[in-house]
């Protein structure tokens, strides 16, 4: 990537919100974007996708419909606050920037919400810290795609989408490695390591990147009731490739939530293994992974830019998540479940990638980028609340004893992703 501006320019200042960027960002900015995107995932996704599993198998064994009770009610409750959220940071006006604030807020929540369940004596509590947890990790995230909005051309947006996108793929396999290792020693640890490393790594990026202040930026109008309501949604009419790009995100995130949110107990159904001992199997399933992400990822940024081409990387993704999800379905072995893994994790890689990169070009007022990154955040969180919930019931249709639905569960998920693939494809029009 060429570096067009030294070091002591890069962003000192900050650019006129409502402009197009036009500064390339080098190759040092996007490393430190790198590390601190791999660690807010790290922190996020290893109490999401193992840790969580691993304390509700202590506390209440046998029920794992709880898991999507539980991720289910935090996704809820940040869903709500996101906006808010967003309009704060707009309007934010420091000597720090814009975004660097929410992204120390969120690191200090996130990690106080690992910590309640780690020391959690019942699933209420568990549940408690995960509305931290989730809530606090999201705001650092989030922070950090308004930033890439707010920064990032045209003629990057598909590489920096892949970079972070892969480091956030590489950093759960990693980290639920990490967390398998320090189990046996104390559960506290599956929740604190990946935490600190998130904590350290978010830290650091504003420090050695400084956003530049915001303190001479316009002022913006007064917040009013009206404008935080209307701050939940937007002008369809006015922007219907946003509206479209918003619902085909929405119907492919609840695929991609119907498959994955149950990984870990999936793996121990179809693997008869106890829960607790299957964090070395997605730890492994999920290194073999990296590789289909890394491809994924760099494919679909690299190739989209290059080719000036979005939406068929899209629709390729959804065509690859079905294929997965049907593998995956039929699994009864470990190797089966490492196809059906591969082929998830390239379909989820591209999509990701490719979808962010039309996401940056069609933010309708680029002077509310934080408002509007997260109305599109709603075409995730959304899925992410609702999914796990529909899929406790889903798993529990046609369910023998303790044996769950988990085909079904599979084979709906494939059906919504291609959904969503094709709305995108097909609706999406100033994105070629």
């Amino acid at each position: 990537m060429t570096n067009n501006v030294s070091e002591a320019e890069e962003f000192a200042a900050p650019q006129a919100p409502a402009a197009e960027p036009q500064t390339l960002m080098s190759r040092s900015y996007i490393f430190w974007l790198m590390l601190a995107s791999f660690g807010a995932s790290m922190a996020m996704m290893v109490p999401l996708s193992y840790g969580i599993a691993v304390r509700i198998s202590e506390l209440a064994p046998g029920h794992e419909e709880v898991l999507g009770y539980i991720t289910g009610s935090a996704q809820l409750v940040y869903l709500i606050i996101s906006p808010l959220v967003g309009i704060w940071s707009d309007r934010t006006r420091s000597r720090f920037g814009r975004r660097s604030p929410f992204i120390y807020l969120g690191t200090v929540i996130g990690f106080a919400g690992l910590v309640v369940i780690g020391l959690a004596p019942n699933l209420l509590v568990i549940g408690v810290g995960w509305v931290l947890g989730m809530t606090g990790w999201s705001i650092a995230g989030a922070a950090l795609q308004t930033i890439q909005a707010d920064k990032l051309p045209e003629q990057q947006r598909g590489k920096v989408s892949a970079l972070t996108g892969l480091t956030t793929q590489i950093a759960p396999v990693l980290g639920i490695g990490i967390a398998y290792a320090v189990a046996s020693i104390d559960t506290m640890l599956i929740f604190v390591v990946p935490g600190v490393i998130g904590a350290v790594l978010l830290a650091i990026f504003p420090l050695i990147k400084p956003e530049g202040s915001s303190k001479d930026l316009p002022q913006t109008e007064h917040v009013t009731v009206k404008s935080v309501v209307s701050s939940y949604g937007f002008n369809v009419r006015k922007y219907p490739d946003f509206a479209w790009n918003w619902l085909g995100r929405f119907v492919f995130f609840i695929g991609l939530y119907f498959n994955t949110t149950f990984g870990t107990f999936f793996y121990a159904q179809r693997l008869d293994l106890p829960v607790v001992e299957v964090g070395g199997i997605v730890a492994t399933v999920g290194m073999i992974g990296v590789v289909a992400a890394a491809t994924g990822a760099i494919l679909g940024g690299f190739l989209s830019d290059k080719l000036q081409r979005r939406r068929m990387f899209v629709m390729i993704a959804a065509l690859l998540f079905v294929a997965g999800a049907v593998v995956e379905a039929t699994a009864w072995s470990l190797p089966q479940i490492i196809v059906g893994a591969l082929l998830m994790q390239l379909a989820i890689a591209v999509f990701a990638t490719v979808d962010q990169a039309i996401v940056y070009a069609i933010i309708p007022e680029r002077d509310q980028a934080g408002r509007y990154m997260a109305v599109i955040q709603f075409a995730q969180k959304v899925p992410s609340a609702v999914a796990p919930l529909l899929a406790g019931l889903v798993i529990t249709i046609g369910a023998a004893g303790d044996v769950k639905n988990y085909t079904l569960l599979y084979l709906t998920g494939a059906v919504f992703a291609l959904i969503g693939g094709l709305i995108i494809l097909l609706k999406v029009k100033s994105v070629r």
